[in-house]
C-alpha cells in the first residue's frame, strides 16, 4: 500500500557556516524500495550534532550536501516489497545510530564498534525533511501512550546517555555520580537513569535559571560552575570520598577538575569534547586512585531498546524547552546555540 506523493519540504546543508547556509528546498520523494519503508515527519529535535555538522569540524569530512537531524518521530506512510512490520499508519521511531548489521561487533550487539557506524543527519541523511524512506527494521513502532513530542526528543540523546551510565559506567545503587551540564539533552537523560538506579546525584550548571531547572528534577547537589570550583564543591558535598562516577561531555574545561575529585576506583565516562578535546593529564592520579576513563558514542539497537522501554513505562521523560515550527529551523539551531537551553529543542512538522 502505498500514498501518493511527488515533492516535500526539507531542510539542506549544501556547505559548513552559519545559520545562513541552511536552505528549505523542493525535493522528489522517493518510494520505498525492498525492505524500506517512508515515515511522514510528524516532529524531531535538533541536538548538538546538528550544529557541528552545520558549521563544519577541522580534520573530519562530512558528507554534504546533507538532510541534517538525527531524531524523527511519525507515521508509517509506505511500505516497500517484503516488509511485514511495521506496516502503514504505525507511529514509529527511527533509530539514530546504526552499524553495518553484519560484522562481529553489530552480530554481538555492540554496534558503536562497528567501523561502518554511522548516525542518522551526521554520515547520512537525516529527517529534517517532511519524509523520510528508511529500512523498515531501522524504524521502530512507539507506544501511542507515549506523546509526539516525547518521541521525538528521546532518541539521541537517552541512547547515549544509557549506554554512559549503565553499559559503560556500570553505575550501581547508592553510589555518587557527578553529571556535568544539566542543562544538555544527554545530561538530563543520564540524572534521571542514575535516579532510577537509586546512585547520589550531583550535577552542574551555568546559570542561577539552570540551577532552579535542575533542582526542579528532584536534585539536591547542584553547583553553579560559573561561581565555584565544581571539584571542591563535589569533595565537600560527599565528605572528600568524591564521586564514583562522572558523566562528562564538556572536555578540556572540565577535566582536570574531574580527575581530582574522583573517588579510588572512580570512572570517568565522556561521550563529546564541547570546550576541546585537548587535555593535561597527571597519569600518577590515575594509577594511584585506580581511575578508569571510559570513551562513549551514542549505542547499539538493544540498548536504544532499553531506554525506549524506560520511556513507555513513564519511568524517564525527555525535558523539552521550547518547540520551533519546520520553517524556523535556522532559528531554533540559533536558540541552540544561545546556551540558554535546559531539555530538548524541537522540530514540529504539523
Amino acid at each position: 500500500m502505498m500514498n501518493e506523493v511527488s515533492m516535500m519540504k526539507a531542510w539542506i546543508v549544501p556547505e559548513h557556516g552559519g545559520v545562513d547556509v541552511l536552505k528549505l528546498e523542493q525535493k522528489p520523494v522517493t518510494e520505498p524500495g525492498p525492505g524500506q519503508v517512508r515515515i511522514k515527519t510528524t516532529m524531531g529535535a535538533l541536538n548538538h550534532l546538528d550544529l557541528w555538522v552545520r558549521r563544519g569540524v577541522p580534520g573530519h569530512k562530512f558528507p554534504l550536501p546533507m538532510i541534517p537531524m538525527s531524531d524523527v518521530a511519525g507515521t508509517v506512510d509506505a511500505v516497500g516489497p517484503g516488509v511485514g512490520d511495521p506496516v502503514v499508519g504505525m507511529r514509529v521511531v527511527l533509530l539514530p545510530g546504526v552499524g553495518c548489521k553484519s560484522c562481529g561487533h553489530c552480530t554481538i550487539g555492540d554496534d558503536p564498534i562497528c567501523r561502518d557506524y554511522g548516525i542518522r543527519g551526521e554520515s547520512f541523511d537525516g529527517g529534517a525533511a517532511e519524509y523520510v524512506v528508511a529500512p523498515a527494521d531501522e524504524a521502530i513502532p512507539i507506544s501511542d501512550n507515549v506523546d509526539w513530542s516525547t518521541a521525538a526528543a528521546f532518541g539521541l540523546t537517552f541512547l547515549t546517555a544509557y549506554r554512559m551510565v549503565f553499559t559503560r559506567a556500570k553505575l550501581r545503587k547508592d553510589e555518587w555520580v557527578l553529571v556535568h551540564a544539566a542543562g544538555s539533552g544527554v545530561s538530563s537523560a543520564a540524572i534521571q537513569f542514575a535516579q532510577i538506579e537509586q546512585a547520589r546525584v550531583i550535577t552542574t550548571a551555568g546559570s542561577p535559571e539552570k540551577v532552579d531547572a535542575a533542582k526542579k528534577m528532584g536534585i539536591n547537589h547542584v553547583i553553579n560552575y560559573k561561581e565555584a570550583d565544581f571539584a571542591k564543591e563535589v569533595r565537600s558535598i560527599t565528605g572528600k570520598h568524591g564521586v564514583d562516577v562522572i558523566i562528562d561531555h564538556v572536555g578540556k574545561d572540565t577535566f582536570d577538575g574531574n580527575m581530582k575529585c574522583l573517588a579510588k576506583g572512580g570512572r570517568l565516562v565522556t561521550c563529546g569534547n564541547t570546550s576541546g578535546p585537548m587535555v593535561e593529564m597527571n597519569m600518577a592520579m590515575v594509577f594511584f586512585k585506580g581511575l578508569s576513563i571510559l570513551g562513549s558514542t551514542m549505542g547499539s539497537r538493544s540498548e536504544f531498546l532499553k531506554a525506549m522501554d524506560l520511556v513507555e513505562r513513564g519511568l524517564a521523560k525527555p525535558v523539552i524547552d521550547k518547540v520551533f515550527p519546520f520553517e524556523e529551523l535556522p532559528k531554533a539551531h540559533e536558540y541552540l546555540e544561545s546556551r540558554k537551553v535546559f531539555g530538548k529543542v524541537l522540530i514540529s512538522m504539523e
